[in-house]
């Protein structure tokens, strides 16, 4: 559904602004901010009614909200002083003061539904950062947990992600969520040391009501996957790991062919979410070089909708300094690690360290040089049936 007003075009299917035919970059919950009004146009939309769409009824003052409003007033090309578009009613809320055409829309003016799966809920970490969570499927329980390209309701529409969730829901109840400053959990949380993406780690499993449950994670979220079955072995079944590692890109002697990290964080603050850019197309290239261009496509759609450039740099500062080799010995629960052979994000030799150094892991080999799973390769398929099958055993 596209909702055209002055010069503006909102493409809520694609989750893209553009302005005069030009592509213009704003945050979520901008973007957030300024659907709500266009479904409303020309009419007044309280603060109470934005603070429970844009931020899911979390506590926000109205600084944020202001600043929100700020820009999205500056997307659409008005100011505070002309409000000619984006109008501030004083102690009531805000008005979307232009006509709105609809193109797409629903028959009898129906929304369209979001894709099929679980509603958004909150848990509440120990820092008191809002994780928001969303579960798809029945069955035994299973925890993705969230990394900086995950985004718990575009997930599931995703060219590389819904095959995963689709599969992987079949036969369990698939609790996901959204790494803390990304996607739809609190954008302003403090992106910290691994012991606080545990603790949201924690806190999701607890909300959800779940005692114990199997965790499978990939890159990053590996080492939290690892730190919280250590801390927690009475919680974890089982753990199936892609592409991850033990120590950060910092912390460990590079490998041939293994992108820097001013090298990567070069690209994120050069192009993040940028079509066209060529440093992002290369760095997206590096993750996946199989990709179709669709996928691509789709990736840096995906780092738009799920963090900010800041933000996707204080992530990735934070994960390449990651150190879980003095954890491993605690993880009791037996683990599934699988790896590109080619991986150029984190190379295989991470998880051959942690097949050797963890009590009760065995290690699978992929073909390939995708350090994410493209569903249309031979190792994506390779991968299912290994952890279908690593699932499906009796424990010894």
């Amino acid at each position: 559904m596209i909702y055209r007003f002055a010069d503006c075009a909102l493409d809520v299917r694609r989750h893209e602004l553009s302005r005069a035919g030009a592509p213009v970059h704003v945050e979520p919950q901008v973007f957030q901010l300024l659907q709500s009004l266009v479904q409303r146009p020309e009419e007044l939309v309280s603060k109470d009614c934005l603070v429970e769409e844009v931020w899911n009824g979390l506590a926000v003052s109205d600084a944020t909200i202001n600043a929100r409003v700020s820009a999205a007033r500056k997307a659409v090309g008005d100011d505070g002083a002309r409000q000619e578009i984006l109008r501030t009613v004083p102690r009531l809320g805000f008005m979307l003061a232009v006509p709105v055409t609809v193109i797409g829309a629903a028959p009898d003016n129906q929304s369209v539904p979001l894709p099929p799966g679980g509603e958004v809920r909150y848990a509440v970490s120990s820092d008191g950062a809002g994780i928001a969570w969303t579960s798809d499927g029945e069955g035994p329980a299973m925890v993705r947990i969230g990394h900086w390209l995950s985004h718990v309701e575009l997930d599931r529409s995703s060219e590389i992600w819904g095959p995963l969730i689709e599969r992987l829901s079949a036969r369990h109840r698939l609790i996901r969520y959204d790494a803390r400053g990304t996607g739809l959990s609190q954008r302003d949380a403090e992106i910290g040391p691994l012991a606080l993406a545990v603790d949201d780690l924690a806190a999701v499993i607890d909300a959800s009501g779940v005692d114990r449950a199997v965790l499978v994670a990939s890159s990053q979220a590996v080492p939290v996957a690892l730190a919280f079955a250590a801390r927690h072995p009475e919680r974890v079944k089982k753990l199936a790991l892609h592409g991850g590692y033990a120590l950060g890109r910092v912390l460990r002697d590079p490998s041939a062919g293994e992108m820097a990290e001013e090298t990567a964080l070069t690209m994120i603050r050069s192009g993040w979410g940028r079509h066209g850019d060529v440093l992002m197309a290369a760095f997206s290239r590096i993750f996946a070089p199989d990709a179709t261009e669709a996928q691509i496509a789709g990736l840096i759609d995906m780092q738009r909708a799920t963090a900010s450039p800041e933000t996707a740099v204080m992530i990735r500062e934070a994960v390449d300094r990651y150190d879980v080799r003095d954890l491993l010995p605690k993880v009791t629960a037996p683990v599934l690690l699988m790896h590109a052979e080619g991986d150029a994000v984190h190379p295989m030799s991470q998880s051959q360290y942690l097949a050797a150094h963890l009590p009760d892991a065995r290690l699978r080999v992929l073909p390939g040089k995708n350090h994410i799973a493209l569903p249309q390769t031979p190792a994506w398929a390779q991968m299912i049936e290994a952890i279908e099958g690593f699932l499906a055993e009796e424990p010894g």
